[in-house]
């Protein structure tokens, strides 16, 4: 078996591991959002729990890279493919322990009344949630348009972050009895913030894989 059929082999087997961490990753971002909107103990605790999982599927992808990168010292797009599947991978990984966040923060929430979040809870996770899933299905497709597109919604988030701060700020102005309240609304929108940026990542990185170009300033 020649070099480069072993190289597509291997990279076949790469990305489904990767896919596979991709649809891991979406679905406990989906669960964290859930567990703050039904204030659902049982929800955040599988959230905080299956992070094990997912790190260790983490660790699983970057050792098959390594092993590829030194065993078969790709060149040129299989190259970028690698270098790409390292960047994503770790990206994941973060993306998930910003959900873990999430869902601590509806630990909290769920104990306490019934609290109006100072910013548009549900826009603003419908558009994160958008961003991760569409970064993903760009590296499914290799669909740089579908790319191109995450970016340009992250601008959407960084507003709605900015104007979380302002809107947090005047809250714990007039109700200084809810700071604690304000603080983790102010965790859970920086949070969402974060986590459009590392889908905005991906994207990025799945134009680079296509074309070759760095986009990222």
């Amino acid at each position: 078996m020649t070099n480069s059929t072993l190289i597509v082999k291997e990279k076949d087997r790469l990305k489904q591991k990767l896919l596979l961490l991709g649809g891991k990753v979406e679905e406990n971002f989906n669960r964290a959002v859930s567990s703050v909107e039904n204030r659902d103990v049982d929800m955040a605790d599988l959230v905080i729990n299956t992070d094990r999982i997912i790190d260790n599927l983490e660790v699983d992808i970057e050792e098959e890279c390594l092993k590829i990168l030194a065993l078969h010292q790709p060149v040129a797009r299989d190259l970028r493919f690698i270098v790409t599947a390292l960047k994503v991978n770790n990206d994941l990984e973060r993306i998930d322990d910003h959900s873990v966040h999430i869902a601590q923060h509806a630990l909290f929430f769920a104990n306490k009344p019934i609290f109006k979040f100072p910013f548009d809870f549900t826009a603003m996770s419908a558009i994160t949630r958008r961003m991760l899933k569409d970064s993903l299905d760009s590296l499914v497709d290799l669909d740089q348009n579908k790319a191109m597109s995450v970016r340009a919604m992250d601008d959407d988030v960084d507003d709605m972050n900015r104007a979380m701060y302002e809107a947090c700020e005047k809250g714990m102005r007039e109700h200084p009895e809810q700071i604690s309240m304000y603080i983790h609304s102010m965790g859970i929108s920086r949070t969402f913030e974060r986590i459009a940026d590392l889908s905005t990542n991906i994207a990025e990185d799945v134009i680079y894989l296509i074309s070759g170009q760095i986009v990222r300033h």
